[in-house]
């Protein structure tokens, strides 16, 4: 997998094999029998379809997001690991777990914000907004667990704005149109295209959030917006209506997280 370009291949080898063996990865590096005939078939297939660059995670149907491991596959963006700064910030600006606050992760793809928020917000309840018919099936299944706690809109963000918010969570698309070609094999041929493409400038979707987000933010509330590499200023100008408290950096130190707040 090293020549087809994969970043880990040794230890993307490692997880395929105990997917194959249907074991975890702790349990494969105590194990002492090899895969049987049935099992060294399966992994043969699993590391085909990792050297032609399908992500990892729509091979084994999971990925971890915070505390969570969540479904995740085909028609779904994967979850990374620089969104969960927004889980970071939301814990930052919300210091009392036990809040009864009423959330929104517009564009929810697999709920990982929304599940990740109810899980650290016990009394809290939320809306998860998801318009892709493929990716919604995601959504439903990881926050199936929460309950009447997490109610599910098959819909655009736009439908939001019949409810108001103490917390939104958005990890928008952001990509110029002209630069996904140049994009990672796992990400330009897998993933869905309308989670990455922000339009000519990247800025699309988040016009969209700047029309919607003052009239369903309730007085205090949060909003916290991902950015991609360089995006911050451009974005944070599409804002004058609401307060811009900061650009928090990921833990790589690029500026990550619009943090908007609306005046009580």
């Amino acid at each position: 997998m090293t020549a087809a370009g994969a970043d880990s291949p040794r230890l993307d080898a490692r997880i395929l094999l105990a997917q194959a063996m249907g074991v975890t990865r702790d349990d494969l590096i105590a194990a002492t029998r090899p895969p049987t005939a049935a099992e060294a078939q399966i992994y043969e297939g699993l590391i085909a379809r990792r050297l032609a660059r399908e992500p990892l995670a729509y091979i084994t149907g999971r990925k971890g997001f915070w505390s969570l491991d969540l479904k995740v596959g085909p028609g779904v963006l994967v979850p990374r690991p620089e969104t969960e700064t927004l889980i970071e910030m939301a814990l930052s600006l919300f210091p009392d777990r036990s809040m009864p606050l009423a959330i929104a992760d517009l564009g929810a793809g697999t709920g990982a914000l929304l599940a990740a928020a109810l899980t650290e917000f016990p009394q809290a309840q939320g809306t998860a907004f998801e318009r892709s018919p493929e990716a919604f099936l995601y959504t439903r299944d990881n926050l199936a667990a929460f309950g009447d706690r997490a109610k599910l809109a098959a819909s655009d963000w736009a439908q939001a704005g019949e409810s108001s918010f103490d917390l939104i969570f958005s990890n928008p698309p952001y990509i110029p149109t002209g630069d996904i070609a140049a994009l990672a094999p796992e990400v330009r041929l897998f993933e869905p295209l309308a989670a990455l493409d922000g339009g000519a400038d990247g800025l699309d979707a988040y016009r969209s959030l700047a029309a919607l987000l003052p009239g369903v933010m309730r007085p205090g509330a949060v909003a916290l917006l991902e950015l991609g590499q360089g995006r911050g200023g451009l974005v944070e100008s599409l804002y004058g209506n609401l307060s811009v408290d900061r650009v928090a950096p990921d833990l790589g130190g690029i500026p990550r997280v619009l943090v908007l707040k609306k005046p009580k």
